[in-house]
């Protein structure tokens, strides 16, 4: 049996602490007025000499410079409207700036918990034999899911009109400044209700499978002998369960991550998505297994159980990356504009970020897992572990970010102070329910093959 430890739980509650202070205070530092903005603006011409004007702004520039017909006093007008324009569009990137941090890391965590409830759900379909002694493991990570996917629900609601453009006011609204004739055309799928709607089903399929496949897998323990109807009903819901998750996955990706961009869409978004979720909640797995090992708790698990953890890493990885090079690839040789716009924007704003996930999601595992002998050593797996779970992070990061702050991103105090408050969250709510139960599941029927297990 797990005690959570008075050690980690003050690590969890530092972190939580820490995350709320520093995200605090990257909301207090967003609360720029217009004027701030507008002298920022010009501190920030003035320093770089008026070499990283915008185009829009290097224009206006070179008309108030050379304006002598007789309309310059309307020439200077429409210019100093334009630079209000341009102050007031990047005072709201800031003012997005954080919310869009704690939305990225909110459902960056929560997305590694609901990556693993798929995991285990395959685990129960397949029957398969070498997993059952990181089953209780995998239902830890899941108790994170209701929580925090109620978390991100919220954040989107309260302040969704900061990261979904088409919740800002008069989108759909014909005639208002905002009106946005695309958004109003998908007004039937993108508004504030049902995207509540969508999410309150997505949520409450995935917790009532979580709920009873733990109950079920309590219950096989407590089992006589022989009984095994509680494994069979496990194995009955969760063929259903992945009918389900499939679905609701894909629509999801669509509302939380997509529809920040309502004007792009990709075919290939829902298993992009799944991809990098399911991979990071499998790196999260084989972390807290390696770690419980290590303090003497799973000493049946041996480095067979380790290198079948890391054999998925490397092979979802590879995975992520074919639909990743898929999605870019035919986007780019098409060359639409309202399709690349997409990744040129982030080749543009994002170069360091963009290139550096693909680095850190595929050619970091590939090396770094390619050796059989490597996954079996848990060091290098954690090695390789952390470098896949700063890449995903880094990959969300990509997906919100550009369409909500531009370019004026940046990894400061609301970005850490997001990782760090979810992080403790997350350690806190998984290994409070790792004490609630023994981390053998003794009842399963295949826990002898899971136990001798070796490749």
């Amino acid at each position: 049996m797990y005690t959570f430890s008075k050690r980690l739980k003050i690590f969890a509650a530092a972190l939580i602490i820490i995350g709320s202070a520093l995200t605090f205070i990257g909301f207090s530092n967003s609360l720029k007025s217009l004027d701030d903005v507008k002298a920022m603006l010009a501190n920030e011409s003035a320093h770089h000499g008026g070499g990283h004007q915008s185009v829009d702004n290097a224009h206006d520039a070179h008309k108030l410079e050379t304006l002598h017909d007789n309309n310059a006093h309307a020439e200077v007008s429409h210019a100093v409207s334009h630079e209000d324009e341009h102050a007031e569009h990047v005072m709201h990137q800031i003012h997005n700036r954080p919310w869009s941090a704690v939305y990225v890391a909110a459902f960056f965590f929560m997305m590694i918990s609901l990556g693993v409830l798929a995991f285990y759900a395959i685990q129960f379909a397949a029957q398969a034999g070498w997993s059952p002694l990181l089953f209780r493991v995998m239902e830890a990570i899941t108790y994170y899911l209701l929580p925090g996917a109620l978390i991100v629900v919220g954040i989107a609601y309260v302040g969704g009109d900061h990261i979904f453009i088409w919740m800002q006011e008069g989108m759909t609204t014909e005639g208002h400044e905002n009106y946005d004739k695309l958004v109003a055309g998908k007004a039937d799928w993108l508004n504030k209700f049902w995207f509540v709607g969508r999410a309150l089903i997505f949520i409450a399929g995935w917790s009532l499978y979580r709920f009873f496949a733990r109950k079920f897998s309590l219950a096989q323990d407590d089992a006589e002998k022989g009984d095994i109807k509680n494994y069979k009903k496990t194995f009955r819901i969760s063929a259903a369960f992945l009918v389900f998750f499939i679905y609701t996955e894909s629509m999801m990706s669509w509302d939380w991550i997509m529809s920040v961009d309502p004007h792009w869409f990709s075919t290939l978004f829902g298993w992009y998505v799944f991809a990098s979720m399911f991979v990071s909640g499998i790196t999260v797995i084989a972390l807290i297994t390696i770690y419980l090992k290590s303090k003497g708790l799973l000493p049946m698990v041996n480095d067979s159980h380790i290198h079948d953890l890391a054999k998925f890493m490397f092979g979802i990885s590879v995975f992520w990356t074919y639909l990743w090079f898929s999605q870019f690839m035919l986007i780019w040789y098409s060359n639409i504009p309202e399709e690349v716009t997409y990744f040129i924007t982030r080749i543009e704003d994002y170069n360091l970020p963009f290139f550096g996930m693909i680095v850190m999601n595929f050619l970091f595992p590939l090396l770094l897992l390619m050796n059989s002998d490597y996954k079996r050593l848990p060091w290098f797996v954690i090695m390789a572990g952390v470098v896949i779970l700063g890449g995903h992070y880094i990959d969300i990061f990509n997906m919100i970010m550009p369409a909500t702050v531009g370019d004026r991103w940046f990894i400061g105090y609301p970005e850490i102070g997001a990782i760090l408050l979810f992080a403790g969250l997350f350690i806190f709510v998984v290994f409070h329910s790792l004490s609630k139960a023994p981390l053998i599941p003794k009842g399963n029927p295949l826990i002898k093959e899971s136990e001798h297990f070796h490749y």
